[in-house]
């Protein structure tokens, strides 16, 4: 008879905890990952033109962007026209323009489109960052008469504050500071999930 109280306390004891856990399972919200580069390239007419560039120097080029929400960067997406097995892409902090963080990515075959899953990089709501890649090959994307974009561009849960570049080496990661409306050099992106 002591080892049936013992076993019904304990079972009792499983059933309570596994009511509660199943309980705070059901409030929990888990929200589908966004890649903002479709939306960007839609929204700013940039995707109706497009020309690869290989081997045109080297340089520091990407578009800066605030989350609406706060989130995190799961993974980093690319397509280059040429090969390069240490491609970096750069995520930056924008008011203090320094590194976040950096990854490299092998781009084994030109014209292919590369994912790389990283350990998740946290973003503040409305806090200005800047996604860049070193490389001296892109996809160079316009309009077809050539006109600008007007920015801020809202792609989800992403606002594009702008595109810049700067002339760099392999070695150096250097903040782009020269800004352009008419055009985009790429193509980066990154999967961007809510997380609150």
């Amino acid at each position: 008879m002591k080892s049936f109280k013992t076993i019904f306390t304990i079972l009792t004891v499983a059933l309570v905890t596994f009511s509660c856990s199943s309980d705070d399972d059901k409030d929990k919200v888990t929200y589908n990952e966004e890649n903002p580069l479709d939306a960007y390239m839609a929204a700013s007419g940039f995707s109706q033109k497009a020309v690869d560039v290989k081997n045109s120097g080297i340089y520091e080029y990407g578009f800066s962007f605030k989350p609406t929400v706060t989130g995190k960067i799961k993974s980093l997406i690319v397509k280059i026209p040429d090969v390069n097995s240490a491609l970096r892409i750069t995520l930056w902090d924008v008011a203090t323009k320094t590194v976040i963080k950096s990854e490299t990515l092998n781009v084994a075959t030109a014209n292919v489109t590369v994912e790389k899953t990283i350990s998740p990089i946290a973003l503040t709501k409305d806090k200005e960052y800047f996604f860049t890649v070193n490389s001296d090959d892109w996809i160079n994307r316009t309009k077809t008469d050539g006109s600008a974009a007007t920015y801020p561009i809202v792609a989800g849960n992403i606002t594009i504050t702008g595109y810049a570049y700067i002339s760099s080496t392999a070695a150096e990661t250097i903040f782009p500071t020269n800004a352009r409306n008419t055009y985009y050099a790429g193509d980066i992106t990154f999967k961007f999930q809510q997380t609150e």
